[in-house]
């Protein structure tokens, strides 16, 4: 019976330490605010600010910021931290280039209800795209998924099931379990399977623009190009240089040039408004 005690005892000490560390996993990765710092109406944007009931009954807060005489419509799920009001450079720039926008917050983030979970984040994707294509009658060949950083994740999984015309895939990652590769085998342990990108991507065929930067301090270079190597449908790829939240802005010229290009490939021309 002493050896029996014993080994419970390890085995509750092992159980608790994995709880502890999987919360502490879960904290890194889910960083929400609820503090609005900015709305689109303050860049003189067109805007409803909508909510969604999804399919586990949790309410969750988005913008549709219009664009006139559009080309498409961007389906933007943003990175880990903050909520939509800290997206407000992405949001001038699609409409600079003639694109609608209708950004989500994640459960738990900003206005959203609820907690954020791997589980509960994609359901929120699906719950958007739904009111999109159903709600606002938008069809899919006008639709553009973008997901920057865990955002790319998202519009990932959403592809599973989902055929967007196009996505754009920025600063993103292969899958969780590379991210959290600095635990050895606990990795796969704490996240599993969850959000392996880089396994669900040989079944896409989206046309899709991966875009990173090798001066990324937060996700390595190396897994933005393992995933785009991953996409089986047509692909490209856009380098950037500076860090994980500021290389966009500060490729600025490159950046905007390449998602116009692209966007002309499969949205057609549009006259570029300046930014």
């Amino acid at each position: 019976m002493k050896v029996f005690y014993k080994f419970l005892r390890i085995f509750i000490v092992l159980a608790i330490f994995a709880v502890v560390l999987r919360f502490f996993v879960m904290w890194i990765i889910f960083q929400p605010s609820q503090d609005m710092v900015w709305t689109p109406d303050q860049s003189g944007f067109d805007y409803e600010d909508i909510f969604i009931t999804t399919s586990d009954g949790v309410n969750i807060n988005g913008w549709h910021i219009k664009c006139e005489n559009s080309r498409g419509t961007v389906l933007f799920f943003h990175g880990n931290a903050g909520n939509i009001s800290h997206r407000g450079d992405s949001i001038r720039i699609f409409n600079s280039l003639g694109m609608s926008v209708f950004i989500i917050d994640y459960r738990g983030y900003g206005k959203s209800e609820g907690s954020p979970s791997i589980k509960g984040i994609d359901i929120d994707a699906l719950a958007a795209w739904n009111w999109l294509v159903a709600e606002k009658k938008i069809p899919p060949e006008k639709i553009l998924v973008f997901g920057r950083s865990l955002g790319g994740a998202v519009a990932v999984e959403l592809m599973r099931t989902q055929r967007p015309k196009a996505a754009m895939l920025e600063s993103t990652f292969s899958s969780l379990a590379d991210m959290a590769g600095f635990l050895g085998p606990l990795a796969n342990l704490l996240v599993g399977g969850a959000w392996n990108s880089a396994k669900t991507a040989v079944n896409i065929d989206t046309p899709t623009l991966c875009i990173h930067s090798p001066a990324d301090e937060m996700i390595p270079y190396r897994l933005g190009r393992k995933l785009y190597e991953a996409l089986a449908g047509e692909k490209y790829f856009l380098e950037i240089k500076g860090g994980h939240n500021s290389g966009f802005l500060l490729s600025a010229p490159e950046y905007r040039k390449g998602l116009d290009e692209f966007l002309t490939g499969y949205y057609g021309e549009y006259e570029i408004l300046p930014f």
